[in-house]
């Protein structure tokens, strides 16, 4: 949502600031279009013509709308979290215009609306959940035609059968010279975003609580209007302040209007425990900085990167979901690589909106869940894949030489393999690989090697290379560790499979004490050695063709 501040031309913005407010009272319509939330383009020429009468003198002459009068008089106008001495009694008798629902007496509890307004605070909240969802800019009439009407809190209500958002009309279509008012039988229903219900549902407080934490009020210089620098300081005529939230830029806009998202959200219990358990995860080294905060930041992401859809890139929905990170990373996943952030049959047995409750919202549907129905496995504890191919990733390597090689196999990762050769016929090589995003997790660590036919399909070298692997991480303190990988027998040297794709585990069920997620750092790679002695070389060759290193998630983290 974008602020505007129209300050007077060749003043600090901070000095137009502090005059704001004496500004208002004046209520001269010149005055109230500084009023920064309504602009300038709506002014008393857009209103229907009808009546001498503003809206406010319509008001306060129905003796059935003394109440809400009342509520407008006391609710003043928030801007930039800050409460202004205008109230909105004087926006509705001054040069813009407005549509007003107006309810009648004794339908809403005017004692506890003007208890609220008495504090910032509770003002604030008057103002979003009831003044703003009775008023509007658009200049909308009751008419035979269906409409839809977006209100002063960005809601959208419909107009159809002679009432707006279902409630009847005794007076519709009364129309003042600054607009038009439609006395309703009730209030409008208010009716929150998920991202309200998330903030304000006591059952879901716990993700609203985190997702709150990350709104900042950002200034959009390019969006703004400068008059030039001042004293070394820039001023502008027309300031932009945008209110927006770092953490949904990622997730999804569960707080658009202007959008529609289904969500699933597990409520407090369930909430707490697949925290407890996710943030095990992204436990960073002692020596990373802000590490308690990067926890918090990617437990966060883990727990709901997969639990917002977007309904408008959903073919369908009730065979198959698609999060909106596959829409943020559009995988192109090649065979054998599995892909993410779909879910299959969400509704039916298993799935993860079954048996969900639904919470129905202004931007969609919000789906309450007992406990968090997403696995780690199939959302944020992926496999983590390092081509062979890819020599970037390669951080050291002596008495060799390599080259990439493409051969399109639906068995073969991405399409093409590392030909490794010693730079001698005795040499024993050394390749190092830098892994990324490991989580303080458990893993199996995987070398792909292909067979010998896929270079030499005629005649093929069929002996079997033989090598040693050595997994470089850090502790949790932030020190440096190596192990020396073995293979099932308890031995440090791998022997391949010259005649298939043989994946070699090089370490079953390995325990990173400290996550490297999201950083940039290398503090884990893997070294492969060959490790064939002269007296073994006509038995063994040093040709190594790599697919791939993989690391593969195990379950347990606690194992």
């Amino acid at each position: 949502m974008k602020k505007r501040i129209n300050n007077t031309r060749n003043r600090s913005l901070k000095m137009t600031m502090k005059l704001l407010g004496a500004a208002f009272f004046t209520l001269h319509s010149s005055l109230l279009t500084s009023c920064s939330d309504w602009d300038d383009h709506y002014n008393m020429a857009d209103a229907v013509g009808g009546s001498n009468q503003t809206l406010w003198e319509q008001l306060k002459a129905n003796d059935q709308l003394s109440d809400f009068c009342e509520v407008l008089e006391q609710t003043k106008v928030f801007r930039m979290h800050k409460k202004t001495p205008v109230s909105y009694a004087d926006l509705l008798r001054g040069g813009q215009a407005f549509t007003v629902i107006a309810p009648v007496n004794g339908t809403f509890d005017k004692a506890r609306l003007l208890q609220l307004v008495q504090t910032a605070q509770g003002d604030s909240i008057v103002e979003k959940s009831f003044v703003k969802n009775h008023l509007s800019r658009s200049l909308c009439s009751v008419r035979a035609d269906e409409e839809r009407m977006m209100l002063l809190n960005n809601k959208h209500v419909t107009i159809a059968d002679g009432k707006i958002a279902g409630v009847g009309l005794s007076a519709p279509n009364m129309h003042a010279k600054n607009g038009i008012l439609h006395v309703a039988s009730q209030p409008i229903p208010y009716r929150s975003s998920i991202y309200e219900a998330l903030s304000d549902n006591e059952e879901f407080s716990a993700i609203g609580r985190l997702l709150r934490a990350y709104e900042e009020d950002y200034f959009d210089a390019n969006s703004s209007v400068s008059s030039g620098i001042v004293d070394g300081v820039p001023v502008y005529v027309d300031s932009v302040v945008i209110e927006r939230n770092r953490m949904l830029s990622s997730l999804g806009l569960i707080n658009s209007e202007d959008s529609a998202y289904w969500m699933v959200a597990p409520t407090t219990a369930g909430w707490q425990k697949a925290w407890d358990e996710t943030k095990r995860y992204f436990v960073f080294d002692e020596k990373m900085e802000k590490r308690d905060s990067l926890q918090q930041y990617y437990t966060i992401r883990a727990l709901l990167d997969d639990a917002v859809f977007s309904l408008t890139n959903q073919q369908a929905p009730n065979d198959s979901l698609l999060s909106v990170q596959y829409l943020y990373e559009r995988p192109n996943y090649s065979s054998p690589k599995p892909v993410y952030h779909v879910f299959k049959k969400p509704f039916e047995a298993g799935g993860i909106l079954n048996g969900a409750e639904r919470v129905e919202c202004s931007n969609g549907t919000l789906f309450k869940v007992a406990q968090w129905p997403l696995q780690p496995e199939k959302t944020f504890f992926r496999q983590i894949w390092v081509e062979g191919e890819q020599t970037a990733y390669i951080t050291e390597y002596n008495k060799c030489t390599y080259n990439t090689r493409q051969l399109s196999a639906d068995s073969i990762s991405d399409g093409a393999y590392l030909r490794i050769l010693p730079t001698d016929g005795t040499a024993n090589w050394e390749m190092t690989y830098r892994i990324n995003n490991t989580l303080s997790g458990d893993y199996d660590i995987c070398a792909v090697i292909l067979p010998k036919s896929v270079y030499n399909q005629t005649n093929p070298d069929m002996r079997p290379c033989k090598f040693k692997a050595t997994l470089n991480y850090v502790d949790e303190q932030g020190n440096a560790q190596s192990y020396a990988c073995k293979n099932s027998d308890g031995k440090t040297e791998f022997t391949t499979d010259p005649s298939r794709i043989d994946t070699v585990v090089v370490a079953e069920w390995f325990h990173f004490p400290a996550c490297n997620y999201g950083q940039t750092e290398i503090k884990v790679s893997l070294k492969l050695t060959c490790s064939i002695t002269s007296r073994q070389t006509s038995s063994y060759a040093r040709e190594m063709f790599l697919d791939c290193i993989y690391l593969r998630p195990r379950k347990n983290i606690e194992n």
